[in-house]
């Protein structure tokens, strides 16, 4: 029996005006977990959909070949007939069925046209014990968790016979609890004679799982590395091999020109907006200066987004208390257009749901923020509006063939680009980016923080949220830690450390 299970060979798929993929090359063993790591755009989830049948034979050039023959995918019940399956990074479940419904969704376990639901029961339990989630099968999906969620996908795929599972970024919403366990059915999915391929941009989690790992750079294959070779692949030789560069500073070099200060929130205090009773930030106080970045540290439930959706425009919260000072006089910010009016800004944490309009284009989604600007009498200036959106497209970078381009199509790094061109065309000197690099790639996250820089020399004031305390201590000129609501410090970077930032981040009340 051959040895390799797929084999896509010169594969080239081209969109209008851009060519996502260019004669590349993949080769996957039998009963293997192969990685697929790439910046984000570099095509690593178009080759998958390629693979998968979402784009069918003949919308692509080269030759896909499945357990030794020349296969032809016309959509995606296609290729799964043939055991192949794929687990997008947006989960395709229905919330509203059960978990059992969900796994055989499309698969129906029928008697003459009759559902039998003592067997889809019953299958159902099988396969989850298979995966290792306790869970009843006529449980709904909207009672579950992201990561049984997750499990119930795969358990779905296992329901069909899988021979080759396709995971897109199958982490990237969980925590490190569901990541670990995760990956740990990953790795005895070879036992039961499944090979896996699995994108991600989670380097460390490709270190300890992957077999063999194949590097896609702009479109085309860079190099495929034994993961057990003689010389062990580090995340700086995937990193190398990713952005075609080394990468000896992880964040880029900034030297702060700090100013005078921009804003200040006095004794902030922000109750829950369900349960008013509780308080999810109490007395909170910080400032930030022009040129200075300020980042905000803290465990899941701090409070830190709270904190900083309460202070745009009261987005968030009941009952909030406090003062707001911006240029050393108090100014009030009840709502989200008061605060914009003040220059203030926030970059949501979940930018698809709330900071862009995905079907709209580039220009609209730069322009919303801001269009008094480029308005006369209530009607936009198309000419103005597309004059600022290239602008910025070209400023920050934004890889796209035009301004006219659909944003739910552009990769993550880019569709926060998008975000942070909004803001900055909007005139804001006050920005706060919660959780600005989340679901991108090390190269997008190196451009991310070089953009942040250029704000702070252009004389913003920017405040930076992040679970990663290596990226505050890599751009912060200073952090303020959080726990259970209330600030517990301030530590400029000269002597900021993890270790240190953790014992403010689990400071329990004195």
């Amino acid at each position: 029996m051959d040895d390799y299970i797929l084999e896509m060979r010169g594969i080239t798929k081209t969109f209008p005006g851009v060519k996502a993929l260019q004669d590349v090359t993949l080769k996957v063993k039998r009963e293997e977990i192969h990685a697929i790591c790439g910046e984000n755009g570099a095509g690593k989830s178009t080759l998958m959909m390629v693979l998968s049948g979402v784009y069918p034979h003949r919308t692509y050039d080269g030759d896909i070949y499945f357990d030794g023959e020349v296969v032809q995918f016309g959509d995606i019940r296609s290729s799964e007939d043939r055991g192949i399956v794929i687990i997008h990074q947006e989960l395709a479940l229905s919330p509203y069925l059960s978990i059992a419904e969900n796994i055989f969704l499309g698969n129906e376990q029928a008697t003459r046209g009759m559902i039998d639901w003592n067997k889809t029961n019953a299958e159902a339990a099988k396969l989850l014990a298979r995966v290792g989630l306790d869970e009843n099968p006529i449980t709904k999906v909207a009672d579950i968790g992201v990561g049984k969620q997750q499990l119930v996908e795969i358990a779905k795929a296992l329901s069909k016979r899988v021979k080759l599972l396709i995971l897109d970024e199958p982490t990237s919403a969980l925590n490190d609890e569901d990541s670990e366990h995760l990956l740990d059915l990953l790795r005895h999915l070879p036992d039961q004679g499944i090979t896996s391929i699995m994108i991600s941009h989670k380097l460390k989690e490709i270190a300890a799982i992957a077999d063999t790992t194949t590097v896609i750079r702009d479109g085309k294959t860079v190099e495929t590395l034994d993961m057990h070779g003689t010389e062990k692949v580090t995340e700086e030789r995937l990193i190398r091999g990713m952005v075609g560069r080394d990468l000896e500073h992880r964040f880029p070099e900034h030297t702060p020109k700090i100013g005078e200060e921009v804003l200040r929130v006095e004794d902030w205090t922000v109750h829950h907006p369900i349960q008013h009773e509780r308080v999810v930030v109490h007395e909170a106080n910080l400032s930030v200066r022009r040129g200075e970045i300020v980042g905000l540290a803290g465990l899941m439930g701090a409070g830190r987004t709270e904190l900083a959706m309460s202070v745009f425009g009261r987005s968030y919260g009941a009952d909030i208390s406090g003062r707001v000072y911006k240029d050393g006089k108090e100014i009030q910010v009840r709502t989200i257009h008061a605060a914009i009016g003040h220059g203030i800004a926030y970059a949501t944490e979940d930018r698809k749901k709330y900071g862009l309009n995905l079907i709209e284009d580039i220009k609209r989604n730069i322009s919303m923020a801001s269009l008094g600007k480029i308005s006369r009498r209530g009607w936009v200036n198309d000419n103005e509006e597309i004059k600022v959106a290239e602008e910025y497209r070209a400023s920050m970078n934004i890889k796209a063939p035009s301004v006219a381009s659909i944003t739910g199509k552009l990769s993550g790094g880019n569709q926060q680009k998008v975000v942070l061109s909004k803001w900055i065309c909007a005139g804001s000197d006050v920005l706060i980016l919660d959780e600005p690099t989340r679901g991108i790639d090390v190269g997008a996250k190196y451009e991310i923080h070089t953009i942040i820089n250029s704000l702070a020399d252009a004389g913003k004031a920017v405040i930076v949220i992040s679970s990663e305390l290596p990226e505050l201590l890599g751009i912060c000129d200073r952090i303020y830690a959080l726990s259970a609501g209330r600030v517990t410090g301030e530590v400029p970077r000269e002597t900021a450390t993890q270790e240190l930032l953790m014992q403010y981040m689990t400071k329990v009340k004195d």
